[in-house]
């Protein structure tokens, strides 16, 4: 079973050892586990990492405070995987057309470098609150990066003609380049340099 009908997974690889556990390359023509995976705590770390990829398209609201009143998101996505479904297969005759790679192999480079290694939390003590730098558990790495994706997409086509497919598209390449350019690049970078900051 090729994903989409086209891409084979079996010569995808992840760099990233942390990460590569929880990448899941499942090869289903239409990846949709129709939440089965919410059934275990663990569970979505079994899941393929295009279904995770597809669900995050699907996220509507104005995101964490940091981001909020910038742009709203689901550009009428919300719920709606079929659509979202579409628009990723279409990103991913994009990614090809232009890279002549394999999509998904593109998508796990994407996450590999937009993934943040560090953040900080807040702590209280005696009534007195700072932030300390922490280590990111991979799981949530891959949260992280996946979520600077989607959102890269929901800026990029907010108040333009854009539509996500290209978004989409185009984000991926730039993140798997290192590209400067890239949201969810910069979005790594400034929480890496946050963290610096508070260590």
């Amino acid at each position: 079973m090729l994903v989409f009908g086209k891409w084979n997974t079996q010569d995808v690889k992840c760099n990233d050892l942390g990460l590569a556990k929880y990448m899941g390359f499942q090869e289903k023509e239409i990846p949709h586990t129709f939440g089965v995976s919410k059934s275990t705590p663990t569970g979505k770390a079994k899941k393929s990492v295009v279904e995770r990829l597809v669900n995050k398209l699907m996220r509507s609201g104005q995101g964490k405070k940091k981001l909020s009143g910038k742009y709203l998101r689901g550009r009428n996505g919300c719920g709606k995987k079929e659509l979202m479904l579409k628009s990723v297969d279409e990103a991913f005759d994009y990614i090809y057309k232009v890279t002549k790679e394999n999509p998904i192999q593109i998508l796990v480079r994407a996450i590999e470098n937009s993934a943040p290694r560090e953040d900080t939390i807040r702590i209280k003590k005696g009534g007195v609150m700072h932030t300390q730098a922490v280590d990111v558990a991979p799981i949530k790495r891959l949260d992280e990066a996946l979520k600077n994706i989607s959102l890269a997409v929901f800026s990029k086509t907010y108040g333009t003609k854009i539509g996500i497919s290209k978004a989409l598209a185009e984000e991926l390449i730039a993140a798997a380049k290192n590209d400067p350019k890239s949201y969810a690049l910069k979005r790594k970078d400034e929480i890496e340099r946050i963290a610096m900051g508070s260590r």
